[in-house]
């Protein structure tokens, strides 16, 4: 067989299922040969837009998304994606055509190898037509092993050659052992000494917890030590709905509320979470805490700087059962946070502001946010942008569903929706949302079509206030011309109908709430286009900006 085939094959015996790209000339020989074999191919408007589609597949899923391009300029267009999903610590593999190998002169020629350094991920070159299941193997099993994105770079001529029949592939899932990574009872004991000793235990879910499924064992453990369970922005409103002793979220996006109660803590113990500085608001949440943190890592420095007191390299479910079988036999049980007095505080309703902000034709977005959560059912999954206006959101979001954010994720906007159309495929056409900026959905607008063609029933939620929120609040701030900022926006409901799909754009909470259950009665690819004022300032802005927290 040609080695393309070979290539294929093996992606397939790697459990692909899903491949998003453009099609150029030197990977359509592979693409073609996925489709014989069953693979649902998404061809895209944009090769960065298919990376990011790729990303949210494997955010969703936990396994290896695969993203597509043909040599030269095909891959040049990763970059900004790319490097996204590297911080964001996915595993991907981008199967990049390469032009004929060792043709310096040709148009599309680029050093594929010195470019995927540079845009933070690993890298694999097929030299040899008899390496094609080499190549694959080595690919999928950097990806999954160092859980990041990893470019697998084919010769056009290479992927002619010919392969001779071999031996059975050998997915890299065969490749990996891993049994469960037992912790050091020394650790365990010590942590065991600290949480003893301490009257008010915080512990700090984070998305390695969630990918882990440690629920139950968490909320054992919050009950033994009687502790406030907060989480960090990428496990938002994880476990919300399974105990009243749920604080939200940790560090700037965090309510005044939680923010109050956790001042007070004298034990964090954070689970599959880094701590980092958006967690710990740069060291400045929890004063007073001695710091215990379960992490598989073998060693991770925290946001404020410094190492937890007690480590555990342990996986979560171990990690989280060990200590809480330790404590139990000790006879370790802590009130804690548990008392009606923090109860009362925690189940009262968020107060609304006295009284939403009313400009002639916009929507104030703490209003648009709380219909939101209240109209979309807790069974569509949410991706959060970036941007001034999302905060809004990743604050006030408050019903149990599966949250998926973009946050802090090399600070690039218009990643979301991409990661959503990912998300909505992985998840089998099942319908989700994603709230993101004006500027932020234009950047990659042609990718709406794209769901449109392949009818995913995704709705994007557009905060529109025409311009750079995030950079119109920032001038102002810094006495600078916030009007520089402003850039006016067309209908995007009506854009998004041109585009093939369903779209409203509204300026009244009525208008807001007909089109919601409009998508709800019958989903299918959707903009909303929200006209919000800019005269409400989110509180992590205003506290950044003012140090202000009302």
């Amino acid at each position: 067989m040609k080695a393309y085939e070979a290539l294929a094959e093996a992606f397939v015996k790697e459990g692909t299922s899903d491949v998003f790209g453009m099609m150029g000339d030197a990977n359509m020989h592979w693409m073609n040969a996925l489709a014989q074999r069953g693979v649902r191919l998404y061809e895209v408007r944009h090769e960065g837009s298919g990376l990011g589609m790729a990303d949210g597949w494997a955010r969703t899923t936990g396994q290896p998304g695969v993203v597509t391009t043909t040599s030269g300029p095909g891959v040049s267009q990763l970059a900004t994606s790319m490097v996204c999903a590297s911080r964001a610590r996915t595993p991907l593999v981008a199967f990049c055509g390469e032009t004929a190998w060792g043709d310096e002169g040709a148009t599309q020629y680029l050093d594929q190898r010195r470019f995927a350094a540079a845009i933070e991920c690993e890298f694999v070159h097929l030299s040899r037509p008899d390496q094609a299941e080499e190549a694959v193997q080595r690919a999928f099993y950097l990806a999954r092993t160092e859980s990041r994105p990893v470019m697998l770079s084919a010769p056009m001529d290479i992927q002619q050659g010919t392969v001779e029949d071999a031996d059975e592939y050998v997915p890299s899932t065969a490749l990996l052992d891993r049994p469960r990574l037992l912790p050091d009872p020394s650790r365990i004991a010590a942590a065991c000494d600290i949480i003893a000793l301490s009257k008010r235990v915080v512990i700090i879910a984070g998305r390695g917890a969630r990918r882990a499924g440690v629920g139950e064992q968490i909320l054992g453990l919050q009950q033994r030590t009687g502790a406030l369970l907060a989480t960090t922005l990428q496990a938002k409103n994880w476990l919300c709905d399974r105990t009243e002793f749920h604080v939200g979220l940790s560090g700037l996006f965090g309510s005044k509320l939680a923010m109050e109660l956790l001042q007070e803590a004298d034990c964090v113990i954070g689970v599959g979470a880094s701590l980092n500085s958006y967690t710990t608001e740069a060291g400045y949440l929890y004063p007073d805490a001695k710091y215990i943190q379960i992490d598989t890592s073998p060693h991770l420095v925290m946001g404020n700087g410094s190492v937890a007191d007690c480590y555990i390299q342990a996986d979560a479910v171990t990690g989280v059962t060990e200590l809480d079988r330790a404590l139990e036999q000790r006879a370790v049980r802590i009130e804690g946070f548990h008392t009606e007095e923090v109860l009362h505080r925690l189940t009262e309703p968020l107060q609304a502001p006295a009284e939403y902000l009313s400009e002639l034709g916009l929507i104030d977005p703490r209003e648009a946010i709380r219909v939101l959560d209240a109209e979309l059912p807790g069974e569509i999954g949410l991706v959060l942008g970036s941007g001034h206006q999302v905060d809004f959101g990743t604050m006030l979001f408050q019903r149990s569903r599966e949250v998926l954010s973009n946050y802090g994720m090399f600070g690039a906007i218009g990643q979301a929706p991409l990661l959503a159309i990912g998300q909505v495929v992985a998840n089998g056409g099942k319908p989700g949302f994603v709230v993101e900026g004006d500027a932020s959905f234009l950047m990659h607008l042609p990718e709406f079509e794209t769901a449109c063609r392949y009818e995913l029933p995704l709705l994007v939620v557009v905060m529109n206030d025409e311009g750079l929120g995030a950079e119109f609040h920032k001038s102002a701030a810094k006495g600078l011309d916030p009007e520089l900022a402003l850039i006016p926006t067309p209908e995007l409901g009506q854009v998004a109908v041109a585009l093939g799909g369903g779209g409203a754009t509204v300026r009244t909470i009525e208008e807001l709430r007909a089109a919601l259950a409009e998508y709800v009665r019958a989903p299918r690819p959707t903009v909303i286009d929200i006209r919000i004022t800019r005269s409400v300032l989110s509180v992590p802005y205003r506290r950044l900006q003012y140090g202000e927290d009302v």
